[in-house]
């Protein structure tokens, strides 16, 4: 699969990637979720000829504790109740491929083009919570976009955690990458201001920022982002051109509240997911497009630097399923 870029495709000396490595890259990062979720259909339907009630709530099972989620598993089972009322469905074997129909028209309806950005630097900002594995998925990130051959600027701005600029400053020293820092404490829309005008002065194909992690029920952290944001683009009118929110796989539906309030106060535009590798509850990613209207960006599936790819549904649901 082409990996998408703010600038369009990747240039064509750009290593690759892409096709069999990365599926199978994929597959093996969501192995917990695939043998749970794909053990718990055939249990459903394994010697079944006809779908009747046990079936059908055999397979809500399968679906809501792969944390697919209450709504998409409800639409699901009715998809299925209209299609047998119709004598359209008849096979119990054929119930999987209409759950993966399903689950791939969900993610594809969440998809959203990235903005083109004509002119470095493209300016994305990360959020999100304590302990989502923020600035881990920056490092990740990087190493990235700079295998798509693009130069990456790194800002530090969050400074309440003297740590926090010393986690990014690992992550710029493994990745070559420069970093923007001030000392703990300073203002951070004045830490990205200078940022945004170093990486345009520098033509810097990427700048990414770091922010704080804060909880959705801060008013006044919530606040400061959105001042970031306009400080943004007093220097750039159309940046930030992403803003990620970093959401733990983990979480499940647990996280769903918080990730609303993020996408309320701070414009997010996408998701990266990390540690989905973790967890047999995979089926989130779908939920969280769903409910968020979102479309997930990238996927973290292991502990490397390379392990953060980038999400493609026909890949995800190929790889649960296939």
């Amino acid at each position: 699969m082409a990996i998408q870029s703010l600038f369009g495709t990747p240039p064509p000396d750009s290593p690759s990637t892409g096709g069999g490595s990365l599926l199978d890259r994929l597959k093996a990062g969501i192995q917990k979720t695939r043998s749970g979720l794909l053990e718990k259909i055939e249990d459903a339907v394994s010697g079944k000829k006809e779908i009747d009630a046990e079936v059908l709530e055999e397979l809500e099972y399968a679906l809501i504790t792969a944390d697919i989620g209450a709504r998409t598993t409800a639409e699901i089972l009715e998809r299925i109740r209209q299609q047998v009322e119709r004598h359209m469905l008849g096979d119990a074997r054929e119930l999987k491929s209409l759950i993966r129909q399903h689950l791939l028209e969900i993610l594809e309806a969440t998809e959203r083009p990235l903005p083109k950005v004509t002119e470095p630097p493209a300016v994305i900002m990360v959020v999100g919570v304590n302990g989502a594995g923020k600035t881990t998925s920056i490092g990740k990130l990087t190493r990235r976009l700079q295998s798509e051959g693009r130069g990456v600027l790194l800002c530090a701005a969050d400074t309440f955690r003297a740590a926090a600029i010393e986690q990014l400053e690992v992550w710029a020293q493994r990745t070559g990458a420069d970093l923007i820092r001030q000392q703990s404490g300073a203002d951070p829309s004045a830490v990205a201001f200078d940022a945004v005008q170093a990486a345009k002065a520098r033509k810097i194909d990427y700048l990414i920022i770091d922010t704080a992690g804060r909880l959705h029920t801060k008013t006044n952290l919530m606040a400061e982002l959105e001042k970031m944001r306009r400080t943004i683009s007093r220097v750039i009118p159309s940046a930030p051109h992403e803003v990620l929110l970093v959401l733990e796989a983990t979480t499940g539906q647990n996280g769903l509240e918080q990730a609303r309030k993020f996408t309320e106060t701070s414009a997010v535009t996408g998701i990266i997911l990390t540690k989905l590798d973790g967890t047999a509850k995979g089926g989130v990613v779908v939920a969280i497009s769903r409910e968020l209207n979102l479309p997930i960006r990238y996927v973290g599936v292991g502990e490397q630097i390379d392990d953060l790819l980038p999400f493609d549904p026909e890949q995800f649901v190929s790889s649960l399923f296939d």
